[in-house]
């Protein structure tokens, strides 16, 4: 008899698994005749209060009085919902916990009365990681960093999704930076490299981070190296690395030059019939030609009255 084992629920891992129920939508509100009435209103009924509580004696306690407490608590309702909102700035309006929703129009407004209103910026900001010290697709130690610019996109995630999220959006990106930094190589014959493939490393990196930090309602503008360099304890290294590979190349494309500019001059030579050279005199020059084209020192000649041949 199989023992059946119980069958466990699978929970969601990675940015599909996050549960943000939450989206924006526009708040209740007013504009500036609406708000500069409610205002003046409530100045109204305070001068009134003012005039009934003149009207009955302080020893007396009549329907003036009470009538004037109620004025006055009225006039106070229009004042605790107007707010001024300047450019680049939303209003996040919540009454008793509640999320009504987010005022984007700017200048003098009127609003839910008694309601919390939390100032989000959707200005577009920027900031640069602090330089971060990881080990390329080859295993060597590098120190990079980066310029992430980012803008709130929806208000109400960046409020109510994530604790901080200036802070969650600097955590991700660097997390983000580490693992395209890991995903390359430093420098190679590949195209794909940190230093060869900026463009599309930083296209890596501004994809990633957005998918980060999406959860928090956040939008990444771009996303550029701004630092990238090897680790100090092997830049010397490698920087010898790079002077023997840029001699190699050197050398190579020396010689190329060399070999075609004497098969040139032999081929000259042959065409206008200046001289006859058999197969051991070919080789002599030849020789003496790649010695002057490719040697690092000026070459001395040496007048040769003698034959080749004894």
């Amino acid at each position: 008899m199989d023992d059946q084992q119980p069958t466990s629920t699978a929970v969601p891992v990675g940015h599909d698994g996050t549960r943000v129920n939450i989206e924006e939508r526009p708040a209740p509100a007013g504009g500036p005749a609406l708000a500069m009435l409610g205002v003046l209103g409530g100045v109204a009924l305070i001068a009134l209060g003012v005039w009934l509580i003149a009207r009955f004696s302080p020893d007396t306690f009549n329907g003036f009085a009470a009538l004037a407490i109620v004025l006055f608590l009225v006039a106070v309702v229009p004042w605790t919902a107007v707010s001024v909102i300047s450019p680049g700035q939303t209003r996040v309006v919540q009454f008793f916990g509640r999320y009504v929703g987010t005022i984007r129009r700017t200048g003098f407004v009127i609003t839910v009365p008694f309601s919390v209103r939390h100032n989000v910026s959707v200005r577009v900001r920027n900031f640069e990681t602090s330089e971060l010290k990881v080990n390329d697709a080859d295993g060597n130690p590098i120190n990079i960093a980066a310029i992430v610019v980012w803008q709130v996109a929806d208000t109400a995630k960046a409020m109510f999704a994530v604790e901080d999220y200036g802070d969650f959006v600097h955590v991700q990106s660097e997390s983000a930076l580490r693992h395209v930094a890991m995903s390359h190589p430093y420098d190679g014959p590949g195209a794909e490299t940190l230093r060869g493939a900026t463009d599309l490393v930083s296209e890596e990196i501004a994809a990633e981070v957005a998918e980060r930090v999406a959860v928090a309602g956040v939008e990444v503008v771009e996303a550029r190296i701004s630092n990238l360099a090897y680790a100090p304890e092997i830049a010397q290294a490698m920087l010898q690395r790079q002077q023997a590979g840029a001699i190699i190349a050197a050398r190579e494309q020396i010689v190329t030059g060399a070999v075609t500019m004497v098969t040139d001059a032999l081929a000259r030579l042959e065409a206008e019939d200046i001289v006859s050279l058999d197969d051991e005199r070919k080789a002599a020059m030849v020789s003496n030609l790649l010695v002057v084209l490719c040697g690092d020192s000026r070459a001395t000649p040496v007048v040769n009255t003698g034959t080749l041949y004894p």
